[in-house]
């Protein structure tokens, strides 16, 4: 077979990303937002709480974690992606054969559908909260109205996904602003309430109230049996842990293969400076505030109580829109390993199968429940093969190995990678077992394990060899493919067209409400001289809030579909 026939037969997913499709850092910045400030933060702010983490670890620790995190990123997984512009699954193919490559796209299918459908879970809890549906306290389902709800929830997250990047994408971009003063917002309306519990005053008058009224309202140091919580060294690790799948795990090279500079990966700071950093705090914050007006234990409550009490009919759209984000994004990784393995389905056919499995297992409540445990060992599982990838790329060349020797052999079963995955499974949770060091930092002495045993079994295996004619031929095909690709751009050009006068109107309306929002949220915790005044400020925040929120999605929505129609108009006349 020639090489055009082979190109023919590859599906686009299989291919390197076309020069054309390359994005720039707005896109990374509003997936990343999108997708990082989630419905689950709701989630782990309460967590962090019910652990017993003190105020100065919270603040402190989730720093430093999070900028390891977005480093992480930034010089493991985008310079890969970068340099390749493969995503993780077809970059494993090639280096690891099909064997591997099926197991481990076996394991991502599953440990990202269980995910999405983690999310589409949270985001029905605020559509329970709105129709007075029962909790759902069970593994189970027990109301046959929050299995509607569910579906509903869900066919919408599906649809999203199967349409692809772009689709994930502009999803996200008109979100995450919104997101962000939202997560914003809910402390401003929620810290009077503690402040006038603890201190009795609503009114701040300095930071040393701030700290205060966290440090005896919210994180106390203690549990919630009276015992010390967590410190600063495990608050650091969790935040740096919680997407090492993602990371160190290099599965988010199939969103970051679109980059088109490496230095793109610091756009990930959108996610988890601006996202969990700041989420996470104001969601314990937003926790504390509702447990406080309700009268319940912060472990007692769901996302939907916690919104719907710190920024009314919004939080209950916050919670089904922070869901979807994070469904979306972790729904398309699904698609893509469930694409690696069944190769004659296009990604959007597999996203569409996965993406009825995930709404199936989304009525069943308790992969809301686990999901912190979920992302604990999902992250480790998959590190041992980030490692791999990480040896091949980067390692190898400068010991004197060869890149892509089991595809220069033509080998279906790489003995060295399974062998490795194995081995590396066993250290990592082997040191689990005896109990040698925080679990959240397992995934560093298992990936740097991992990596020497990868690299000493190809030695022995045969990648110390020169394969001088494979290489050629490879550097041939990929030659072809580019331009195939050029080709394919020059037919079907991808226009980015100006907004026009009408289109930036309809912007300066949605950041406009914005604004609104936010100075209302303002008023509520700056402005409120007694209970009586902060009751009415906290029901004008809600009422005006709610409108401000219906008023930015529809222009936000209106100016991005106008946009697009524009781009349609342009390419169809050239």
């Amino acid at each position: 077979m020639d090489v055009k026939s082979q190109i023919s037969n590859l599906q686009e997913e299989q291919l390197p990303v076309p020069k054309q499709q390359l994005k720039g850092w707005r896109h990374f910045l509003g997936l990343y937002a999108g997708e990082h400030v989630a419905a689950s933060e709701f989630v782990f702010g309460a967590t962090f709480v019910a652990l017993g983490a003190s105020m100065t670890d919270i603040l402190l620790g989730l720093l430093i974690g999070n900028i390891l995190a977005v480093l992480s990123w930034t010089f493991i997984t985008t310079p890969i992606a970068v340099d390749t512009r493969l995503s993780m699954y077809t970059y494993l193919h090639k280096i690891a054969g099909d064997s591997m490559t099926k197991l481990y796209n076996w394991a991502n299918v599953i440990i990202f559908t269980v995910i999405s459908a983690a999310m589409i879970t949270v985001s029905a809890t605020a559509v329970r909260f709105a129709l007075n549906i029962p909790a759902q306290l069970n593994w189970y389902p027990t109301d046959p109205w929050f299995v509607l709800v569910v579906l509903t929830v869900g066919i919408i997250v599906v649809l999203v996904a199967t349409y692809g990047f772009n689709a994930v994408s502009n999803f996200s971009r008109i979100c995450a602003p919104w997101l962000f003063v939202m997560f914003i917002s809910g402390p401003l309306v929620l810290i009077p309430a503690l402040s006038n519990s603890v201190l009795g005053y609503p009114v701040l008058t300095g930071w040393s109230d701030f700290m205060q009224i966290g440090s005896t309202s919210i994180w106390t140091g203690l549990d919630p049996n009276g015992k010390p919580g967590i410190g600063l060294i495990e608050v650091a690790g969790f935040a740096w842990a919680a997407n090492t799948i993602t990371h160190f795990g290099l599965i988010d090279m199939a969103l970051l293969r679109y980059a088109k500079k490496r230095s793109y990966g610091l756009c990930t700071a959108a996610g988890m400076l601006f996202g969990h950093y700041i989420a996470w705090i104001s969601a314990g914050i937003m926790g504390a505030g509702t447990a406080l007006l309700v009268q319940k234990s912060i472990t007692e409550l769901d996302p939907g109580d916690v919104a719907f009490q710190a920024l009314g009919l919004s939080g209950l759209v916050i919670v089904i829109v922070a869901g979807w984000t994070t469904a979306n994004a972790n729904l398309y990784r699904a698609g893509l390993a469930a694409q690696a393995v069944f190769k004659q389905y296009s990604r959007n056919i597999t996203t569409l199968m996965v993406g009825i499995v995930t709404v199936i297992i989304a009525c069943f409540p308790f992969v809301f429940t686990k999901l912190l445990p979920l992302l604990t060992y999902a992250g480790l599982l998959v590190v041992p093969v980030g490692a791999i990838v990480f040896a091949e790329h980067f390692i190898f060349p400068r010991i004197g190995l060869t890149r892509y020797w089991v595809s220069y052999r033509k080998l279906t079963h790489s003995t060295p990678a399974v062998s490795a995955w194995g081995l590396g499974l066993l250290f990592g949770f082997g040191l689990n077992v005896i109990n040698v060091m925080p679990f959240y930092y397992l995934f560093l002495p298992t990936w740097i394990f991992t990596i020497v045993v990868y690299s000493l079994l190809s030695r022995a295996y045969g990648a110390n060899e020169r394969y001088e004619k494979e290489a050629a031929e490879m550097a041939r095909f990929e030659r072809e493919v580019e331009k195939h690709q050029e080709e394919q751009a020059r037919i079907n050009p991808e226009i980015e067209p100006e907004s026009s006068s009408f289109s930036n109107v309809l912007k300066s309306i949605a950041y406009a409400s914005l604004g609104i929002t936010v100075a209302l949220a303002v008023n509520t915790m700056f402005f409120s001289s007694d209970m009586a005044e902060y009751a009415q400020n906290r029901d004008l925040f809600y009422k005006f809030g709610f409108a401000c929120t219906v008023v930015y999605f529809v222009s936000a929505y209106w100016a991005m579909k106008r946009q697009k129609e524009q781009a349609l108009q342009l390419a169809e006349e050239v």
